[in-house]
């Protein structure tokens, strides 16, 4: 049996594709007499649209991640599945037009007129090679190109048995699929590595009975009905989960256009589903589709993988797709990664209250870029969201992740039943005093309503009448009803804070992403004092020196959010202050003000935390400051730059 796996655009093309990879390898091991290739057909596509159009890296990463909520990338390919190079143009020209800028447009409707040109010629290629099996993964934006290059090799060769499997068909998704496009023979639902050679092993045997008894199969009976066998009672446990067989993807890419856009990843896994969210789940979430449950791998079985795939292909660039990083891993397969002599670059989403210690262990290991899902600064939005974190705990994440110097991406998300402007005009004022912090990864924006979220299957969160987004209706030639149990991605009426807010927001958030470059604040302390060094459009001071003990121990608690009252019980608790005076809460009041003021804490449902990393050079800011030290005013003064003063220290990473 001949088994041909096809990655169709947009599937990223500076990563492998971990789901062909799983599979290959599955095929491989698990069906006997079976032999699996995998078609790199993004990277075709790179090469031939380039030799037809000014197409770029750019461009691709627009309609393969950026316009996803926009449904551009599925639009484009929808002409090639309807045999239409001028399917719907008209629809999505009336909805997008004021959404995409002009050469965005010109592009877009380019490709759409253009592309199933391509799609023929895989489906060409496809016959040519002739398998027995064709498998097509469907994950965010590929759902129209892989359903269109089925439809073209079943009309060239019926023989050849078509399957897809994927994000986009799990549970709903999947039967609506299998249900409204005929030529797709069988829809594999939930994770493949089991289920698909199962059904490779019927499909060889000729054994109707086993196929139709795999667990989640949609299939069609022999007068081709549309079957949907019930989805399995439970997730495969971790030592099931396969590493994946990247065989083939980086020669493919050495030979394509591709190239020269981009850096090659590697993509591991160590972790499916989310420990938080099998407690609280939270509510705009879709991401983990039908099973929640956390399982991980066995911390040797993960970084014997990640060694392997780094040896075999050369590559110390990771990206790790786990939901959720398992804490285990910090005192297991992160020391033995720091010990390897490996100097990998890796990605990983985190939670957002972990503590600095932990994040270090994160940057020594080669995390370079986190993902810790911090989503707003508001404590009462976080709330409602179910986040599990405070806004406090949020901003501590971005300053420890800067002094460790960890890149954070992460998203600012705003519409949230229940949220108001009081939510967000505290956070708003204080946005300048965060610039020399990661900023978000964009503006502010209005949550999508995802397929599997509590927002999606409980209304009295506070969304009803859900319908599938607008895109749908101009993509697919489909009645609303399938369009539903086809979409992913849904709107409804608006909730939480209006326009005036959301600008406001949107407003900071942008000035915060141009002047972040520019913008530093550290602190070093130096035992007896502590300094601060500012550079921040908003704060005209430059250095700040804190010689009162109690100063200096209020900073200190800082570290880690705190309210009025416990700093003021942990102040008084001591046995002595070193200047022996006696302090109210009010004098804790006045000073977490002050400082607030200067940008040097941020405040947050009563609890406050200083938002100063330590500076990377300790040395040299010792030296300067002592040298300088008759130059500078007294305790807790914050003085403007002169001419005399001395240069900046080196500040902290961000």
């Amino acid at each position: 049996m001949r088994v041909l796996l096809v990655n169709m655009p947009w599937s990223p093309i500076d990563l492998p594709s971990l789901a062909l990879g799983i599979l290959k390898r599955s095929v491989d091991e698990r069906v006997e007499g079976a032999t699996c290739e995998v078609l790199h057909a993004n990277l075709e596509f790179t090469d031939w649209i380039t030799d037809r159009t000014e197409f770029s890296a750019e461009d691709y990463e627009y309609y393969a991640l950026s316009s996803y909520f926009l449904g551009c990338g599925d639009w484009v390919f929808s002409s090639a599945l309807y045999d239409d190079p001028e399917w719907k143009e008209p629809e999505f020209v009336a909805v997008m037009s004021d959404k995409l800028r002009r050469e965005r447009m010109r592009m877009t409707r380019e490709l759409h007129r253009t592309v199933p040109e391509f799609v023929a010629d895989v489906a060409r290629r496809v016959a040519e090679i002739g398998p027995d099996v064709v498998g097509f993964t469907s994950t965010f934006q590929q759902n129209t190109a892989a359903l269109a290059a089925a439809r073209q090799i079943k009309r060239l060769a019926p023989h050849i048995v078509t399957v897809m499997g994927g994000a986009n068909c799990d549970a709903e998704q999947g039967a609506a699929v299998h249900r409204n496009f005929p030529f797709v023979d069988y829809v594999v639902r939930g994770e493949g590595e089991d289920a698909f050679p199962r059904l490779l092993t019927a499909l060889r045997d000729g054994d109707r009975t086993a196929a139709a008894s795999v667990p989640g199969l949609c299939h069609r009976t022999p007068d081709g009905a549309h079957t949907a066998n019930p989805m399995p009672t439970g997730p495969l446990p971790p030592a099931a989960i396969l590493p994946p067989d990247y065989s083939g993807y980086f020669e493919r890419l050495a030979a394509s256009v591709a190239r020269n856009w981009v850096e090659p990843k590697l993509v591991v896994e160590g972790a499916r589903g989310c420990w938080w969210g099998e407690k609280h789940h939270c509510t705009f979430c879709g991401l983990n589709g039908s099973f929640m449950q956390f399982r991980s791998k066995s911390p040797d079985t993960f970084y014997q993988e990640i060694m392997d795939l780094a040896e075999r292909h050369q590559v110390l660039d990771m990206y790790v797709v786990d939901n959720i990083l398992d804490m285990r891993y910090l005192s297991t397969v992160l020391p033995r990664i720091i010990d390897s002599g490996h100097d990998l670059r890796m990605h990983i989403e985190i939670k957002a209250n972990m503590r600095r210690p932990q994040l270090q262990v994160l940057a020594d290991a080669g995390l370079v870029y986190v993902q810790p899902g911090i989503e707003s600064l508001n404590s009462r939005v976080l709330d409602l969201m179910d986040k599990g974190v405070s806004g406090c705990q949020n901003v501590r994440m971005l300053r420890d992740a800067a002094e460790t110097g960890l890149s954070v991406s992460w998203n600012y998300l705003h519409g949230f039943p229940g949220e108001t402007a009081e939510d967000y005009d505290p956070v708003i004022r204080q946005l300048p005093a965060l610039e020399h912090l990661d900023p978000p990864v964009d503006l502010s924006a209005r949550i999508a309503i995802e397929r599997f979220s509590p927002y999606f299957k409980r209304p009295e969160l506070g969304f009803t009448g859900l319908r599938p987004e607008e895109h749908y209706l101009f993509t697919y030639d489909l009645p609303e009803p399938e369009l539903h149990d086809l979409a992913y991605v849904f709107s409804a009426p608006e909730r939480g804070i209006t326009e005036p807010t959301v600008g406001l927001l949107n407003e900071a958030i942008a000035a915060w992403k141009k002047h972040h470059a520019d913008a530093r604040l550290t602190h070093t302390d130096l035992g007896d004092r502590i300094v601060l060094v500012s550079r921040r459009r908003s704060f005209p001071w430059r250095t700040l020196e804190l010689t009162d003990p109690f100063e200096t121990a209020l900073f200190r608690l800082l570290d880690q959010p705190h309210g009025a009252m416990a700093l003021h019980r942990k102040l008084t608790s001591r046995a002595h202050h070193a200047d022996g005076a006696e302090h109210t809460p009010q004098d804790v009041e006045d000073l977490l003000r002050r400082w607030v003021d200067l940008g040097v804490v941020f405040t947050d449902a009563g609890q406050y935390v200083h938002i100063a990393p330590a500076a990377v050079n300790q040395d040299l800011l010792r030296l300067d400051y002592m040298r300088h030290l008759h130059t500078r005013p007294g305790s807790g003064t914050p003085a403007a730059p002169a001419p005399e003063a001395p240069a900046e220290p080196a500040p902290a990473l961000s």
